[in-house]
């Protein structure tokens, strides 16, 4: 028989727990919510969370892939009306009262309440229920077909008997990223309801369909609906807990914004043989562009582009500081032979603003190279900001630092005429994007969520800002509402990429962690 690792063992916790050892104390008036009233109550909720789940896996399981089977970009309407109805459904089969917010044609929001005591306090759980676009030539399988493999990549039936090992993984689009924190989160309400437990606050559920698409919509929604979506404290459940596979509390996350770059060479494409040295390649010009604008370190070298950032504070730094060591892990992982950051940690990297290239297309290569000067070259580019930098300040200074250049920058396809007359052209074509944002690490919501996890004996990593972004930012307006994310996926899961996986043992911690959360959060 498979030895199962819970999250919260519960022999070991019987000697904690003799007041709490039958169901009829687990049922009792909570404890006074203060801190020791609040990690009492938190730990009786994991403990009947973990018993609940043992009795209830493969049915948790058969669920999440249903609801995976869902194909979710949020470009694809029918399919994201068809993953708001069936969260709809899912929440209301649970007796939560349910609102699907709409704006005009965006994704609906997808809202959901368990109430709590007259005056207490509102607490909202975040989640997306969109994926991002895939293919289905990459994965080993299909995107939206869940599979279920055991750590040997063997298939293992999700219908049937018998214990699943919770190293095995459920390999679908947002089976980490993020349908399996929704997936957690009802799941922890169901072994609350059973073991009669409930929350001492107000619970808010909050599911965004368009979070893969920059959430553009978000800032709207939040605006006309301040009744809803204004509560006293945020819980944004997304992303992987930390490398080491501890638990993780991050006060931060970092803005973004996107630049599609095209530079222009000859109107048709021309045999580099007769007119290379002559005619400017677009593929030369555009990577040495590219080069410009940071160093070796991965640095910017853009002149003013550091000019808004905030200097970590030396609480920060010493957070940072304390956070487990696991890049020879990640090195031999990833298969890397250096790293960037000139002796940086990866962890104090996040602390500043990246330029990333993550596409360049030009011409063609391998079996299609051709010997032509192309006509046109592309790049990617995707930056990550800190505080207080923000999309406009950011756009503002590349656009400078271009013209400097000599680049004379456009934002539609320039015709032969301004082909002629512009020696260096180049277009540039914005994306959406948003700013970072940080909540202090002394909040009292911080101090209350990491007594609970070390109550767990889950001694929480906690990171000033993650590196990836979120739309945090909106989740502060108006009042600096404090936001702290909350994330369960394996580190490991694929997110945004083929093979995109949740291993159990996360899925069950998960289930634990926000039982613990929903029952040991103090109402005021």
């Amino acid at each position: 028989m498979i030895r199962r690792r819970l999250f919260l063992t519960v022999a070991g916790l019987a000697a904690a727990f003799a007041l709490l050892a039958d169901s009829a104390a687990v049922a009792r008036p909570r404890p006074p919510q203060g801190e020791q009233g609040g990690t009492v109550s938190a730990l009786a909720a994991a403990v009947a969370a973990a018993k609940w789940r043992q009795g209830h896996e493969r049915a948790i399981l058969a669920e999440f892939a249903d609801f995976l089977a869902i194909p979710n970009v949020a470009r694809d309407q029918p399919n994201i009306e068809r993953n708001a109805e069936a969260l709809r459904a899912m929440l209301e089969k649970r007796g939560l009262a349910v609102q699907v917010l709409r704006d005009d044609d965006a994704p609906p929001l997808v809202v959901a309440d368990v109430p709590g005591p007259a005056g207490a306090r509102t607490i909202a759980f975040y989640a997306h229920y969109d994926g991002q676009p895939t293919d289905t030539l990459s994965w080993n399988g299909l995107p939206w077909t869940p599979v279920l493999r055991d750590p040997r990549g063997r298939e293992v039936a999700i219908a049937g008997r018998g214990e699943i090992d919770p190293e095995s993984r459920l390999y679908a689009r947002s089976a980490g990223d993020d349908k399996g924190a929704i997936l957690a989160m009802l799941a922890a309400l169901d072994a609350l309801k059973a073991a009669r437990i409930e929350p001492a606050f107000r619970l808010r559920l909050v599911f965004e369909g368009e979070e893969e698409a920059g959430s553009p919509h978000l800032g709207a929604y939040l605006a006309a609906h301040p009744d809803v979506l204004r509560p006293d404290a945020w819980m944004i459940c997304d992303g992987p807990v930390h490398q080491s596979g501890r638990i993780l509390l991050g006060y931060g996350a970092r803005g973004t914004t996107s630049v599609e770059m095209t530079v222009y060479g000859p109107l048709k494409g021309l045999h580099d043989g007769h007119y290379g040295n002559w005619v400017p390649n677009p593929a030369a010009r555009l990577t040495r562009l590219l080069a410009s604008l940071r160093d070796d370190n991965g640095r910017s070298t853009i002149p003013g582009f550091l000019n808004e950032v905030v200097p970590p504070t030396a609480a920060e730094r010493a957070a940072v500081a304390a956070i487990p060591n696991v890049e020879p892990a990640l090195r031999r992982e990833f298969a890397i032979g250096s790293v960037e950051g000139s002796g940086e940690s990866l962890n104090q990297a996040l602390l500043r603003p990246a330029i990333n290239i993550r596409g360049l297309a030009a011409g063609g290569v391998g079996e299609r190279a051709s010997n032509t000067i192309p006509t046109q070259a592309r790049a990617s580019i995707d930056f990550r900001l800190v505080p207080n930098q923000t999309p406009q300040t950011v756009r503002a200074h590349l656009e400078k630092y271009l013209a400097q250049q000599g680049w004379t920058v456009v934002t539609t396809e320039p015709d032969s005429a301004t082909r002629v007359q512009r020696a260096k052209l180049v277009r540039l074509d914005w994306g959406p994007g948003y700013p970072a944002a940080r909540t202090s690490m002394a909040s009292p919501l911080s101090n209350e969520m990491t007594a609970i996890l070390r109550a767990l004996a889950r001694d929480p990593v906690r990171m000033p800002t993650l590196g990836g972004s979120v739309p945090m930012y909106l989740f502060q307006q108006p009042r600096g509402t404090p936001a702290i994310i909350l994330p369960i996926a394996n580190h490991d899961d694929n997110q945004h990429a083929p093979n995109e996986n949740l291993r159990l043992m996360n899925l069950w911690s998960g289930i634990d962690v926000f039982a613990a959360m929903f029952g040991g959060l103090a109402g005021h």
